[in-house]
């Protein structure tokens, strides 16, 4: 994965800091896949709330896992305005 450039990641604590930032990378889960860019801020994979979105993936927290949005469970379907 190449670094194309940094950012200004802001954390939950208040903290700033500027990191890395990727290429477009392709983020395949379930059979359904997006592209999306990436802070670099260590060696652990976090999936944000807006690649569940794009993906139309929901959180099972009870069950601790990721689930389809039951209204479309075969595929994805992105919303557009």
């Amino acid at each position: 994965m190449e670094v194309r450039g940094k950012r200004v990641a802001e954390y939950a604590d208040g903290r700033n800091e500027s990191v890395g930032v990727s290429e477009l990378i392709i983020i395949n889960i379930m059979g359904r896949d997006t592209l999306e860019e990436a802070l670099i801020l260590g060696d652990e994979v976090l999936i944000g709330q807006t690649v569940l979105e794009k993906l139309n993936l929901l959180v099972d927290c009870a069950n601790n896992r990721i689930v389809p949005n039951p209204a479309h469970p075969d595929q994805h379907v992105s919303k557009v305005k």
